[in-house]
């Protein structure tokens, strides 16, 4: 019989891992004494990289309200819309005219990336003997690799702290996408071989639950990085590792998005009960009561909805429309509007969802994309038509290269809305965003120019290293 693991004893140990001033720095001595302490069994360890796991979701780019990127970029792109001004990240965002003071990503995201580094090091260089080490170690390459993942897709070239040594990251300069990319797919490797091919709880043992990596989780997110770098035939070869295994099928999409169901790959966990509206509908929490007549949204405190440019992607009779797309008709409203809300999420507690990072569908897409560029027609065809199928629509017409291509992107567009940034990455990646933009952000009042596909650094890392240098195009 397993030993659980007493929590409530270990996460003082946990939290005693040291924090960080600079966005790559965190020289506290007590460190080596934690480190001592916080790697001496498995159950130790499990409360360390859980501890991480669960960070995730504690603000930064999967965080809750106006800090959450995938609504941020929403509103950034073509997919939301911001009703009110209470939220200046929601207003910069909206109107494309971020500075550094709206993004806190880069610094959030270098503390979560030293805590897997220190964890990393940790069950290395512990002498202790750990059951599940590899796959303490393979749940660590994979974090540090999603992470990675995000902060160069906002930021282009970063820095690449591979260590929790202070003396070593000080020194770093911004290292070049195209290399950040080769690590994240070595770490994505090495978790490949080190991880369970089944879902693992905190214990070790099997589970039903999908919030913590598996072997498969490593394959489908690599699957994504070589569709993102353009090595087709990478992209496709994992696609087909994902989707052939038995543990994965599409499922109606009204169960998509519930717990634990076989098109997850992975998801987060969600630590808090109480979601604040503008989360509502695009993770968890579901949305409240229809708004009674006569009412704003704001007077609910609902920040945001869907733009109207989204709401007419979507082809007749599909039934992604029917099932995550809510409508509030407020007939009383001075004037009378109809509001569009994402309804992915309908659960009124976090326990009843958690928030999908990996799923089945994007695998088919990435696949079809990736067979569409080796002119696999027939192959793209069948993946594209397999997500359209679930959605209640013909086949695809698409019978060349560029018309399968165009289709692709239509179809990740109404498939992966407000899911983890997919459409502002989608629009960068395949070279799209200023044209996209440039048409559209006048409909909202606002201006675009090509510097904005990537983010602004923040102003004090660029005064207090001066091995870094800002994107171009922001005031510093």
């Amino acid at each position: 019989m397993r030993k659980k693991i007493n929590f409530l004893l270990i996460l003082p140990l946990v939290l005693a891992l040291p924090a960080c001033n600079k966005y790559l720095d965190k020289p506290l001595p007590a460190g080596n004494i934690n480190q001592q302490n916080a790697f001496i069994s498995d159950n130790a360890v499990s409360a360390v990289v859980t501890g991480n796991f669960l960070n995730l979701v504690n603000g930064g780019i999967f965080g809750s309200g106006s800090g959450d990127m995938p609504c941020e970029t929403g509103l950034y792109m073509d997919e939301l819309q911001s009703l009110g001004t209470s939220s200046s990240n929601n207003v910069a965002f909206y109107g494309d005219a971020i500075q550094y003071n709206n993004v806190s990503t880069w610094t959030d995201t270098y503390s979560k990336l030293y805590d897997v580094n220190s964890t990393l090091e940790g069950i290395r260089n512990t002498t202790a003997v750990l059951y599940y080490k590899d796959q303490w170690l393979g749940e660590c390459y994979f974090t540090r690799a999603f992470l990675y993942f995000y902060l160069t897709n906002f930021y282009g070239d970063v820095p690449l702290a591979l260590t929790s040594d202070y003396t070593i990251n000080d020194k770093l300069s911004r290292t070049l996408q195209a290399q950040v990319y080769q690590q994240i797919i070595a770490d994505l490797w090495q978790a490949q071989a080190l991880l369970n091919s089944s879902y693992t709880d905190a214990y070790g043992a099997t589970t039903k639950h999908r919030n913590r990596p598996d072997r498969y989780t490593a394959s489908a997110l690599l699957s994504k990085v070589y569709c993102y770098t353009q090595r087709w035939d990478s992209a496709e070869i994992w696609a087909d590792t994902v989707i052939a295994h038995s543990d994965y099928a599409l499922v109606p999409t009204s169960q998509v998005f519930t717990l634990n169901n076989k098109e997850i790959i992975w998801s987060l966990a969600m630590a808090s009960t109480n979601p604040s509206p503008i989360q509502y509908g695009l993770y968890y929490g579901g949305m409240p009561a229809p708004i009674p007549s006569g009412n704003s949204p704001l007077t609910y405190n609902v920040l945001v909805s869907m733009d109207t440019a989204l709401v007419h992607a979507f082809e007749p009779n599909d039934n992604r429309y029917t099932n995550w797309v809510r409508l509030d008709s407020i007939a009383g409203a001075k004037p009378s509007i109809t509001y569009y809300f994402p309804n992915k999420y309908t659960s009124s507690t976090s326990s009843g969802e958690n928030d999908v990072v990996l799923r089945l569908a994007e695998l088919y897409l990435i696949r079809a994309e990736a067979r569409a560029h080796q002119n696999n027609i027939a192959g793209a065809q069948a993946d594209l038509n397999a997500v359209r199928t679930r959605a209640g629509l013909p086949n695809t017409t698409a019978a060349d290269q560029a018309s399968l291509l165009a289709a692709v992107a239509k179809e990740r567009r109404v498939e992966l809305f407000t899911e983890c940034c997919n459409r502002f990455f989608d629009l960068k990646r395949t070279g799209t965003i200023d044209s996209v933009m440039t048409v559209f952000a006048p409909q909202k009042h606002a201006t675009w120019s090509h510097y904005m596909q990537l983010f602004p650094l923040p102003d004090n890392d660029l005064i207090q290293d001066p091995n870094l240098t800002p994107n171009p195009g922001y005031q510093q």
